[in-house]
């Protein structure tokens, strides 16, 4: 196996078209696994930890653009007020090693429907960049999962970022497993509001061969919100929403769960977060100073 260590992100460019196989490498908390146990033997690594480029976050226009290599840790400590929703998620990734490592970079690679990053990145609609020595191109994270662990990356491209847009209202992020830390997701889900937009944003993990959003049940939502007031929605509201949540799911029974389980557990999920979401929602109205969104 050959080991290449760019220093630049041209020289990261030039291997990847030079090396399609090869399998780019930063935190490698899903890669050595795969390695140490024998799934997978590519011809090449390709070590990104020595672009200086990846490992950086800067505003971007209203939102923020977020390299592939700032790890975990960094996106909790730096990031819980523009990215509330990612935070969250991040704090839910395995143990504090892991978390030093491991990168939203990482995860999209690897696109296992399980990462804690997906759902956030659907339902805050934000666009992953991707790039080769033939230029740079953004897909939205909407239309970026094709299927089991396929992406809309091409051979030749690296994932350089993620473009995540300004926090417009109430974020959060849900993890149900078997432990609270150290553990692959049983199910996962994510909510945001944008309250300007009056749009509502889900993603589910975990319950799906690729990480996927509940469209009806955004639409359903939308329309019966209470964008101008606040109030406590009707329990037939909540639980109809949920509802629509769970019938998008289409997951499978394995040693961490049942599929029944799954696709009722993003339900219970869904309703939770609407309910954070609202009082969220009551505090921003009654404080438009403060910060209501849960970092």
């Amino acid at each position: 196996m050959d080991f290449l260590r760019p220093s630049t992100l041209e020289e990261a460019l030039a291997a990847k078209s030079e090396h399609p196989d090869a399998v780019p490498i930063t935190g490698g908390t899903d890669v050595m696994v795969e390695l140490n146990f024998d799934k997978h033997r590519p011809p090449a690594l390709i070590d990104l930890t020595g672009v200086p480029e990846l490992a950086r976050w800067a505003p971007d226009g209203d939102g923020v653009r977020l390299g592939a290599g700032v790890p975990y840790t960094r996106i909790i400590a730096e990031l819980g007020e523009r990215a509330p929703a990612l935070a969250q998620a991040s704090r839910s990734v395995a143990s504090p090693q892991i978390r030093n490592r491991g990168t939203v970079g990482g995860n999209l690679g690897g696109a296992s429907p399980a990462g804690e990053s997906h759902p956030v990145l659907l339902a805050t609609d934000a666009r992953i960049e991707l790039a080769s020595v033939r230029g740079t191109r953004t897909v939205p994270a909407r239309e970026f999962y094709l299927g089991l662990r396929r992406t809309a990356r091409q051979d030749d491209e690296l994932i350089t970022a993620v473009l995540l847009p300004r926090p417009a209202g109430p974020q959060h992020f849900c993890k149900i497993g078997t432990r609270n830390a150290m553990v692959i997701a049983v199910a996962n889900f994510s909510l945001a509001l944008d309250t300007e937009k009056r749009t509502v944003g889900t993603g589910l993990g975990s319950v799906a061969p690729t990480p996927v959003r509940a469209p009806e049940a955004e639409e359903f939502l939308a329309a019966e919100f209470d964008w101008e007031g606040g109030s406590v929605l009707d329990e037939a509201v909540v639980r109809r929403f949920g509802e629509l949540v769970s019938s998008v799911a289409r997951p499978i029974d394995d040693q961490r769960g049942s599929a029944d389980y799954r696709r009722h557990a993003v339900g219970v999920m869904a309703r939770r977060a609407l309910s954070w979401s609202v009082t969220d929602h009551r505090k921003s109205l009654q404080d438009p100073r403060g910060d209501a969104r849960c970092a």
